[in-house]
């Protein structure tokens, strides 16, 4: 078991830190957490600003992979069977107050089968899911493999799905450091292997750009499968990083259903 590997860390005290969770403003007072999750190519800090736009009662865990940001000497992970059973183990002991996942792009399928394997392990289960710009998983893919493109075609793929800052594209040393973990977290997506399961128990909330040509309507109502319980979809002005350009209506929207969990 690696999980060691994720306690190496020490704070001033020289208390053990888990280097897969990412406060930016801790609430002890807090009755929810919320766990977010990065879309491909991310970082916890794709979160930060959302530090203290959100309801009282929460506190926001952004979750940090491995190969960036304070991890950034690890390997990133390719297969989204190791990632999911790694952060089985990293959340233990986190989920123990009640709890709901956030999930944009990648992030979004992360939590999916996380909370699918916190099921089979029959541990406690997210309160609520919120579901950001992904195809529900039982669609098949609609468009090319990312992870194994020639350089040239994936820089020109990431030029075209506007997420990634055309400073840093157009910086080679840097893109030589982030293709990597960009080319792995395509592998996540690329090589899942949907596999039929009884719909979660929980409510799922979906969270769509009008203007996301890769992750149409039809595709995120289809999400309303994986769920038992209730199901809702907004549609938001933007692409698919609407999360970051129409951020202040996203946080409105989720802090609406936030106050409403239980």
């Amino acid at each position: 078991m690696r999980y060691a590997e994720m306690l190496t860390q020490t704070d001033v005290n020289a208390q053990p830190v888990n280097r897969w969770l990412t406060y930016f403003k801790r609430n002890p007072k807090a009755s929810l957490r919320l766990f977010c999750f990065p879309y491909a190519g991310g970082n916890a800090g794709v979160y930060r600003s959302w530090a203290g736009k959100l309801p009282a009662n929460v506190e926001m865990i952004a979750i940090q992979l491995p190969g960036r940001g304070n991890r950034r000497q690890e390997k990133p992970l390719s297969s989204l069977t190791e990632l999911v059973e790694l952060l089985g183990v990293a959340l233990a002991g986190s989920l123990n107050e009640p709890f709901v996942f956030f999930g944009h792009s990648m992030g979004a399928l992360v939590a999916f089968e996380l909370a699918r394997l916190l099921r089979r392990e029959g541990r406690a289960l997210p309160r609520h899911m919120f579901i950001s710009g992904r195809s529900a998983p039982q669609l098949n893919r609609c468009h090319r493999l990312l992870y194994n493109l020639p350089e040239s075609e994936l820089l020109q793929e990431l030029k075209q799905l506007e997420g990634t800052p055309r400073e840093l594209l157009e910086h080679p040393e840097l893109m030589e450091m982030m293709l990597p973990i960009l080319r792995s977290d395509f592998s996540i997506c690329d090589t899942y292997d949907y596999a039929e399961a009884a719909p979660l128990a929980c409510p799922i909330s979906a969270f769509g750009g009008f203007q996301d040509v890769d992750v149409p309507r039809q595709n995120l109502e289809a999400w309303r499968e994986q769920t038992s319980s209730s199901f809702s979809l907004r549609m938001l002005a933007g692409n698919h990083f609407f999360l970051q350009t129409n951020e202040t209506l996203l946080l409105e929207l989720l802090s609406v259903q936030l106050r409403l969990v239980i």
